[in-house]
């Protein structure tokens, strides 16, 4: 007598849900980097502004004060991510924690800009006295620190299209699938370990923060030096409207980004994929198709069929790119 398919193979051993970036502690540790150098430029100005008696200084100290807290949320991020990768409570892992926190990083990056254009309009109605030489020496400092902190965070804020892993960054993963009667589970793994991409929307966020940085400090240098040689005055307050523009857009994408990872929206490209996958051989229909990011290069599908065995559907999805939690059903 045949197995019965409903009863669970007792070999077959419980999976784990980790859908981490491929290099998810590697950009943990250039978050922390970043941030010690931020708080310890944003302590010197502030310091330094009391000091002085100088507003210039601690304007931008405190301005500086929301970035180090942003990147602050995103190292943050990662440790609890990782702390809770394992953590059965999490159905699907820890691998969009990153985009949460991507999200309310974007969320202050647009009231950074709100502010700096808020201020920027004022002066240009009253235009105030500035501290020249000393402003534009703080200016300059500043963007020092944004570049080494673009060359730590490696301009890693962007998605990459080069192979990574399999969707979900396992240390240590073996082959496991369940097949219960008409509904096939499984997490795909291959040897070769490609990927669709690692978008890792923690660290694009921080990086978006330290570009924010130095391009004001690049619009600040150039408005200083037209005011004091040129006595273009108005010119800080200009460059600061054009700064709040540039940064509120980059805010805007990023919020549209991540808000897309939180409400679980679909890849096109990759459900296109999978339906050309199961019924390019004619002998299947895809009756619902459900695809969503569950990590940074990891995505879970469920595809209901009808027509075929579940088993071969998941044989011919095994080399799709990005899958990192597959489950097939037929009806």
């Amino acid at each position: 007598m045949g197995a019965d398919p409903n009863v669970a193979d007792p070999t077959l051993q419980p999976h784990e849900h980790v859908f981490l970036g491929t290099a998810h502690d590697a950009n943990a540790r250039r978050t922390r980097h970043v941030v010690l150098l931020t708080a310890a430029m944003m302590v010197g100005e502030i310091v330094a502004g009391f000091a002085f008696n100088s507003m210039a200084l601690l304007a931008d100290g405190f301005h500086m004060a929301t970035h180090a807290g942003a990147l602050g949320v995103a190292a943050l991020a990662y440790a609890y991510a990782r702390r809770h990768a394992r953590d059965p409570h999490y159905s699907f892992g820890t691998g969009k924690v990153g985009d949460l926190a991507g999200f309310a990083s974007a969320l202050v990056l647009g009231m950074v800009a709100i502010g700096i254009a808020v201020e920027s309009a004022g002066r240009l109605a009253a235009p105030q006295p500035v501290a020249f030489l000393e402003a534009t020496l703080i200016a300059v400092a500043g963007l020092v620190v944004n570049i080494i902190s673009v060359v730590l965070l490696g301009g890693h804020g962007h998605s990459h299209g080069h192979a990574h892993g399999h969707g979900h960054a396992h240390e240590s993963h073996s082959h496991h699938d369940h097949a219960h009667g008409a509904h096939v589970h499984d997490h795909p793994h291959h040897g070769h370990e490609p990927a669709r991409g690692d978008a890792d929307n923690n660290m694009r966020s921080a990086y978006v923060h330290v570009l924010a940085d130095a391009l004001t400090s690049v619009l600040a240098i150039a408005a200083l030096l037209g005011g004091r040689f040129l006595g273009w005055v108005w010119l800080d307050p200009a460059m600061g409207l054009v700064g709040a523009v540039v940064i509120a857009s980059w805010s805007w994408t990023l919020i549209r980004d991540t808000a897309a990872v939180l409400l679980d929206t679909s890849d096109p490209a990759l459900e296109r994929e999978i339906r050309a996958k199961v019924e390019g051989p004619g002998d299947a229909r895809i009756l619902d198709l459900h695809v969503w990011r569950v990590g940074p290069a990891a995505h879970a599908a469920i595809v209901s069929i009808t027509g075929a065995d579940p088993a071969d559907i998941r044989r011919r999805l095994g080399p799709v790119e990005g899958i990192g939690h597959l489950t097939v059903e037929a009806r």
